[in-house]
């Protein structure tokens, strides 16, 4: 294994990596860090194709040691769709999404959950805990199952109601709130505090290997473009773990020499209900203020405080990227135009990002020519809500 040890991004503190680690003593998130002067020795990126098509194929850049511990459902290796359609209608002709609907638990999620699972269950963790707004705890449930291990999830109310059939399908000790994850955080910390250890904190962040799972979408961004980056990539963002990801593999492979020295522009998609850290980049700020009355038909962006907030906000101003806002009725209606146009149904997180890309590239942000990848970091029939079918007749 190439992993050396974990730093924490803001003081620089240095942590060991052969225990289960959550948050630096300063508060904030640790990032794993690795020899990737002895990974270019040992690999090159024409090796890749020689080995499966998932997300263990970077087996050099990720935490498990021990493959005996790896937990996989065959994740990653979604496929890039060039979309000309409706690309053409809305004036980027090379727009293409990144279905991540077709992993396993149907979201992104799945990519976090194989490798934090992975490296907890290789650490000795016997029992995880995580607050979610849904596709998450579904994922880290699915996987905790998979390993045999114990899993507690807690959620809210109006989390998609088949994220709450796939934690009890999974055997997992769900919980619901009526509230935000951030209600949800506050009751798996209590339970975590009064478990004498017993059990491990896997929220968002505050163990640092489910960043691990979902950094490696940019690795197949980039390798699935001929190892070329694109202008533009667009992420839905609520606690941001895939775009810190994204940015962490993509610095990687600059350093790995796999890339040349220009990076994409990272754009940070949230809804006009719940946007933190829209507010906080035009403020021109590096934290983030709590966002009140959060509500959105994208729930999964639905994080009015992410505890990630430093290290989005250091991503987009490193990539020279932006923050949108986008409103729940465009959402909607751009869901539903690409369907028509593109047959491919998104979940309203990556619709949001079309609604950017779209209103990006009418006010030149996005330049003529510019390869834009989307992110649909779910499948749209977890969503059944967001099509509206009352208006179909009914044959007599």
């Amino acid at each position: 294994m190439y992993l050396t040890h974990l730093e924490c991004p803001r003081c620089g503190k240095e942590h060991p990596a052969d225990r289960p680690q959550n948050l630096c003593d300063c508060g904030s998130p640790v990032l794993a860090r690795y020899d990737l002067a002895a990974v270019a020795q040992a690999v090159t990126p024409e090796r890749f194709t020689l080995r499966p098509a998932d997300l263990w194929r970077y087996r050099e850049l990720l935490p498990v040691a021990d493959p005996r511990y790896v937990t996989s459902l065959g994740e990653g290796w979604t496929p890039l769709l060039r979309t000309p359609n409706y690309g053409a209608e809305i004036g980027i002709a090379e727009l293409i999404v990144k279905d991540e609907g077709l992993i396993p638990t149907g979201s992104f999620k799945a990519r976090g959950a194989a490798v934090g699972i992975s490296r907890a269950r290789e650490l000795g963790v016997e029992h995880i805990a995580m607050p979610t707004n849904g596709n998450a705890g579904a994922a880290w449930a699915t996987y905790a199952a998979r390993a045999g291990m114990g899993a507690t999830i807690v959620m809210p109310l109006d989390a998609p109601s088949i994220c709450r059939r796939e934690c009890v399908a999974a055997g997992a000790d769900l919980r619901l709130v009526d509230g935000l994850i951030s209600d949800a955080g506050r009751r798996v910390a209590e339970l975590i505090a009064g478990s004498g250890g017993a059990i491990f904190d896997a929220g968002t962040l505050r163990e640092p290997y489910r960043l691990e799972g979902k950094k490696t979408m940019g690795y197949e961004i980039v390798e699935q473009l001929g190892w070329q980056v694109p202008d533009v990539i667009i992420y839905p963002t609520g606690g941001g773990v895939g775009l810190i990801g994204i940015h962490k593999a993509l610095q990687e492979l600059r350093e790995l020499g796999w890339i040349e020295e220009k990076l994409p522009r990272l754009v940070a998609v949230q809804s006009t209900g719940c946007a933190p850290i829209v507010r906080a980049f035009a403020a021109g700020n590096d934290r983030a203020e709590p966002w009140t009355d959060a509500h959105t038909v994208a729930f999964g962006i639905t994080v009015p405080a992410p505890l990630g907030d430093e290290l989005i906000l250091a991503a987009l101003r490193a990539s020279a990227g932006t923050a949108v806002a986008v409103s729940d009725e465009e959402i909607l209606t751009d869901l539903r135009d690409f369907a028509a146009r593109e047959g491919l149904l998104l979940c309203p997180e990556g619709a949001a990002c079309l609604t950017a890309a779209r209103q990006l590239r009418a006010g030149g942000w996005i330049r003529a020519g510019e390869r834009v990848v989307v992110l649909n970091t779910g499948a749209g029939l977890k969503y059944p809500e967001t099509v509206d079918v009352s208006g179909v007749p009914v044959l007599a």
